[in-house]
Order: C-alpha cells, then structure tokens, then sequence
C-alpha cells in the first residue's frame, strides 16, 4: 500500500511536469491515469511552445537522468507516439551540468584505492562532456599515453532503481486494465530498458562491449575502436584511449582536412553492415558525436554503453525481408514474418502481403538516394497492430540505428543512398546467407545437432526406466531393451542416413 501510494505520487510529479509543457499525449492515451493528468492540467501552467514531441523532450529532460533515457528509449517506438514525435525524441541530447571534479577524483581514488596522482601524470579538471549517467575527463597517464576518463554520476543507481520500479508498476497497471495494449510488452519493455541502463552504469561492462567490437574490426583500419586501459578501469570508471579526430558530421571541417567524403561513406554504410550482419553485434548509440574520422580518413567509434545483438537466425529473417522489399517480391516479405513467428498463423497471409506493398510501393517507387531502409522498418511497424504482431525490441533498436547511420549519409552526401555502397557486401552476405549453399550447411547443423543430442536422450529413456523401477513398476529388461530401441528408432528416421550422404555430396560440389 506504501509503495502504492508513492507510485501515485512520483506519477502525479511525473504528470505535472507533462502538464508544464503541454506534453501530457501520452498518459492521456492511458483510461487509467486520467484523474491524475486532469489534476495535474488544472494545477500546473503551461510554460513551452513547440512540437508536441520537442516540448515532450523538454519535459524529459526536465525530470532528470532516467526520463532522458526513456525518452531515447521511446525514439525507436513509432509505432507508439508516432513519426514526428519519435525524430523529436531522437534529437533529445543526453547532456546535464557536470558534476564537481572535486567528486570526480573522489570517485577514482575509492575505486582504486589509490591517489589519482598515482594513476594518472596529469588529470583535466573541466570535463569535456557530461551525460545523464557519466562525465569524461580527459587525462595523461604516468606512462605518458593520453586518455579519456569515464566517470559515474555519484548516486545514479538509486534515482534509476526509483524510477524503474514506477516503470514497472504502471507497466502492470496497463497491462491489467487495457488488454488491448497487452501485444505491445510493456512490462518486458521495461526489463529491456532496465537491463540495457544496468549495463551503462556499469563501466566494465561498456569497457567489455568495446574491446569485443574491437576484435571483430581486428584487421581492418577503415573502423577503429579506442584501446581500452583495463588496469584503470572499474564499475564506476573507465579509462580509454583518447580519440583524436573531427565529428562524422562536421562536413565542412572535413572537406578543409583533405578528406573524400565519398570515400568516408562507403566506409561508414560497410562499417554498420558488417556490425549487423556479420557480427550480429552493433554499436546502437551511433549518432555523428560518437563518430569520427582520423587523420587517415578512417572512422573511429566512442561511447558502447548501447549495443544491439541480432542473432543468426534474425539475420537472415531480416535479410529475406530486405530482398523481398528490394525485389518487389511482398509475398516473400510476409512469409518471413510468417516463419520467424512475428505475426500469429492465424492472421490472413494475403491481406498481410498486402499491407507489406503499401509500405514498399511509396517508400521504394522514390529514387534511389531517396530510399530510407530505416523509414520502411518503421512504417512496417506501425501497420502490425491490425495483425496482433507482438514487439520485437531488437528490430526497433537495428531501425533506430539504421536511421542515424542513413541520416550520417545524408550530411555527407545527400545524392548517394549509402545501401547502394554497401551492395557488394549486401549481395555477397544474401548468398554466403540465403543461398542453396547456406541452406546446405543449415540442414547439416540441424541433424548435427540432432545426433548430438541422441545419447543423452536415450540415456533419459534408461533413466525413466530404473526411476520406474526405483518406484515399484517392474519392467522386464527385454521391456528396457525394446524401449530404449523404440527411442532410438524415434529419433533417428530412416531417412537419415541417405540426408547424411546426400548432405556430404552437396558439400563436396559446393566446395
């Protein structure tokens, strides 16, 4: 009941702030909450003019550290508040007033146990940058590398832990008392967010999400990421090299630099590709002030506290879709959504084929700099409440980010659609992926695994045997025999054998 009762409470502020800045649209979708913003509409006085989307950023950031979070969080959701309003939110900075740097050596004394004199030659009092989670200093260390220092907002946990837990109470009180928003996951929306800010406030995991990107560009020095310093890093701070270039879309201090921004281009639309579909692990916070280019005209990436993951089989649901779009083939696109269990079997796949070419027709018929992959996700999200599609979190994050790296495109070059760069690779990704070859090894991994896993089976099948035995049910060991060989001859048809042979000729005229 306390906690109840607090939750009203932190809402109706939460409210009252909307209110100020006429942004209230979103509780007020919400039957349940109505007492509180009509409350709220006659206590508070209206103060910004604007979008409804830019005044609900300034709210945000207004309520502080989390809700700033939230709001970004929120910029992948058009499906939710819309177009307009998610680009507004999508511009929604993630900066504060620092906190005193007498509290920051503060911090890197306690993690460290050391004086920062010790861990450092020389420290820069004045930060360079200051977010909602942490501020950066830059500093030397005493073997005379020059270092960015990442360093935690004191007290950031416990505002995030208060707020969360009123995220997740609303998040339950939605889904109780409006089944038709039940589709759209709200409470396992909250776990997502929670988890993906637990990991920001944690540097060594950041720290980790930077060194595994950097072993996947091992190699190639078109896209770089700062060495991390590991011995100077912790929970609570973290010590990388620092990056010495001009942002991605300071156009005109690059053009002055010698640099060919075509080329920059082409680097950038192969550097997102291969994160997402080869590595199926990218950097989702890639916006132009966590992108430059060096002196040598190659990109290097800072900030990894917001990565996305895209597994195997995503890939290539996602690739299917591509080509379907690209290829005019709309059918291919709604069976993917079909086989990767996004829209329920029971929905109609023909009128769904049908809204999928209302989206691509006005999207695609555009000329081919035109062409927004990220914009084609989104308006395909927006449609799929008419056919119960159930939230795909890891596909609105690839859409967010997929808009950033084409909006990176545009300040660059407007006249060159940088997916049309990225081709070769996209062509060789579809048949290294897609083609007979792929589905080939697809196969062979399946009754792989299959065998892997018939010893244990069977050892289960023995195990239920002596556990009936252990209870009092007597099986004759011929019994035993004949179920353990009726198991067997369960999981192993007797079609496997020539799959097996036939599987291992294709590999061999493949090859």
């Amino acid at each position: 009941m306390i906690n109840t009762v607090r939750n009203l409470w932190r809402l109706f502020v939460i409210a009252r702030t909307l209110a100020r800045y006429d942004a209230l649209f979103l509780l007020e979708r919400l039957s349940v909450t109505w007492p509180l913003t009509l409350t709220a509409k006659m206590l508070a006085r209206r103060k910004e003019e604007g979008r409804p989307g830019q005044r609900l950023a300034g709210a945000l950031r207004e309520l502080g550290p989390t809700f700033i979070k939230l709001g970004q969080a929120l910029s992948t959701r058009a499906d939710l508040i819309g177009d307009q309003v998610a680009a507004d939110l999508a511009e929604l900075q993630d900066k504060l007033e620092p906190f005193d740097s007498a509290e920051a050596k503060r911090i890197i004394e306690e993690e460290f146990g050391e004086s920062i004199e010790v861990l450092y030659a020389s420290f820069d009092e004045k930060p360079v940058a200051a977010a909602s989670i942490a501020q950066v200093h830059f500093a030397v260390t005493n073997e005379g590398r020059e270092v960015a220092v990442k360093i935690l907002r004191p007290g950031i946990e416990q505002k995030f832990e208060r707020d969360i837990s009123l995220f997740y109470w609303l998040a339950e009180l939605i889904d109780f008392t409006q089944p038709s928003l039940r589709r759209l996951k709200l409470v396992e929306a909250v776990r997502t967010f929670e988890e993906s800010v637990t990991m920001e406030m944690d540097l060594r995991f950041e720290a980790a999400a930077a060194a595994e990107l950097a072993d996947n560009f091992a190699g190639d020095p078109t896209f770089r990421v700062p060495e991390i310093d590991w011995q100077r890093t912790s929970q609570r701070v973290m010590t990388q090299e620092r990056v010495m270039g001009i942002p991605v879309d300071e156009r005109e201090a690059l053009i002055a630099a010698g640099h060919d921004l075509d080329s920059i281009m082409v680097k950038a639309a192969e550097s997102f590709f291969n994160q997402v579909f080869r590595d199926g692990f990218f950097h989702a916070d890639l916006h132009p002030g966590n992108l430059f280019v060096d002196a040598e005209g190659n990109l290097v990436a800072v900030d990894f506290g917001i990565m996305g993951r895209v597994d195997e089989a995503t890939r290539r649901h996602l690739g299917e879709m591509l080509l379907g779009f690209l290829t005019g083939d709309y059918r291919r696109v709604a069976r993917v959504h079909f086989d990767a269990g996004w829209v329920p079997a029971d929905q109609n796949i023909d009128l769904f084929t049908q809204a999928c070419r209302s989206i691509g027709q006005p999207i695609l018929g555009r000329e081919l700099h035109e062409i927004s992959i990220g914009r084609l996700l989104g308006q395909l999200f927006q449609v799929t409440e008419t056919f119960e599609m159930e939230t795909q979190p890891q596909l609105l994050l690839l859409q967010k980010s997929m808009l950033v790296a084409e909006g990176i495109g545009r300040i660059l070059n407007p006249r060159i659609n940088m997916w049309q760069l990225a081709q070769p690779l996209i062509e060789q990704w579809m048949r290294d992926n897609l083609g007979p070859e792929a589905r080939m090894r697809e196969t062979m991994g399946n009754v792989l695994l299959s065998l892997e896993r018939l010893p244990k089976l069977l050892a289960d099948t023995e195990n239920v045997a002596g556990l009936m035995s252990h209870k009092g049910v007597r099986l004759h060991p011929d019994s035993v025999k004949a179920l353990t060989r009726e198991r067997r001859r369960s999981l192993t048809p007797n079609w496997l054998p020539w799959v097996l042979v036939a599987v291992l000729l294709a590999l061999v005229v493949l090859r």
